[in-house]
Order: structure tokens, then sequence, then C-alpha cells
């Protein structure tokens, strides 16, 4: 059963959200102030958070900001609808993904399971040891930790399955289509921004001088190209 924190001021939503949710197989906890649920999301260990934007005492940037300096746990941002800002800055800030107000209730419910298959998957026998090694790059399936020149770098579990697609194949092109489908478990939408969000974000982590192993191939998606020298 996944663990997931509830953090909305909305009262009312978030009893007939966890009622719901709990329906749905979830184990549900539930704050209703930001300042409260970064405490509880630091003391507890939770699968999947679903954060509000506009919370009472902090809101949900600062609460994801405080989160992310050494918790990694995938967050689902709750954000106004059409409000594209709120939506890219929480990319920027390390959400994994995020979904409009008002939203269908199955929709969430599979943004969730997406995100928990991930963990599942690591934990499948076939996964155990697994690690992967393009030149400087290289990650840890099972521990989920990633090295660049030798040297531990701090993903998100969405920058860490991209990072993954892409080392499965150097050199190749890897479309932004499939990236949304096998990370965030859905199709892109159109003018949707987030793989673009998350890649610039993984960009940044693996930077190696004047070299950036992410090259974009417009219209299309991302290639990997990592050299010996690089």
């Amino acid at each position: 059963m996944a663990s997931l924190l509830l953090i909305d001021d909305d009262i009312e939503l978030t009893e007939l959200l966890s009622e719901y949710l709990t329906q749905q197989g979830f184990d549900v906890s539930v704050c209703n102030n930001g300042k409260e649920g970064l405490q509880v999301a630091k003391k507890e260990s939770f699968d999947v958070i679903l954060l509000d934007v506009m919370l009472p005492e902090m809101d949900g940037f600062e609460v994801l900001k405080a989160l992310r300096t050494h918790i990694l746990t995938p967050v689902i941002m709750l954000t106004a609808k059409g409000d594209d800002f709120d939506r890219i800055f929480g990319l920027e800030l390390g959400a994994d993904d995020y979904i409009p107000k008002p939203f269908n209730h199955r929709e969430l419910v599979a943004r969730i399971r997406a995100i928990t298959r991930r963990v599942e998957f690591c934990q499948q026998p076939s996964t155990l040891n697994q690690k992967l090694q393009v030149s400087h790059l290289s990650m840890d399936l099972m521990s989920r930790s990633v090295l660049c020149h030798d040297n531990q770098i701090i993903v998100t579990g969405t920058e860490f399955e991209i990072l993954h697609m892409l080392l499965q194949k150097p050199g190749q092109i890897v479309s932004k289509q499939d990236i949304s489908v096998h990370v965030l478990g859905r199709r892109l939408a159109p003018f949707d921004r987030s793989i673009d969000m998350h890649v610039s974000n993984l960009r940044k982590k693996i930077q190696t001088g004047t070299h950036n192993p992410i090259q974009t191939v417009r219209g299309v998606g991302y290639v990997l190209t990592l050299g010996d020298d690089a």
C-alpha cells in the first residue's frame, strides 16, 4: 500500500480526496497548512507528496524548496488551472509533476500510480545490483544513485528516470513523448513544458565544463552525447 501525504488547506477537498484515495488502496495522511506539512514530511516516510501551492504559514513553493534540501520524495504540485508560472516554478524547484485544479480524481490516481511504479520496478529482483555506465556518468538502479566523474549528484525521481532512459540509449534520440509516457505516465499535451524543465534541471547537475551531455534535437527529443574527454 503506497503512502501519501496530502498538504492542502481546503478541508472539504482534503476530506473527500482522502476518502477517495483510501478507497483506491492508498494510505493517506493529511495536513492543512504548509508548516505542519513540512514537519510531517521530515519526520515520516511517504511514497508521494501531494502539495498545494496556496497554503497558510508556508506556501507550497517554500515547502518544496525546504523539502528538496534533503528529501527526494516524489512531489505532485496541485496548481491553479491555467497558471503556467506556478507549474514552471514548481518544476524548477524540483516537483516531479503537477495537476491543475479542479482535476479529475481518476487522473490524479493515474499520476500517483505512475510515480509509485518506479519504486515497484526498483524492488524487482531483475533490477538488483544492476548498474549502467556511459563514460563518466553512471547509475545504480538499486540504490538509485548517480555518479558524475565519481562524484555523487542528487537527482529527483523524475530526473533519475529521464537519465536512465538516456543512458540506455547513448547517442540515440529519445523522444519527449516517450519520456513523458514512461516517466510521468501520460502523453505530452501541446505546450506542456514539464519534460523540458526536468531536463533543464538535470543538465545543470551533470554539466562538465562547457560541454553538456544532454543535447536537444529540436521538435523531437534529446540525445545523450558522451565522449571519453567530456
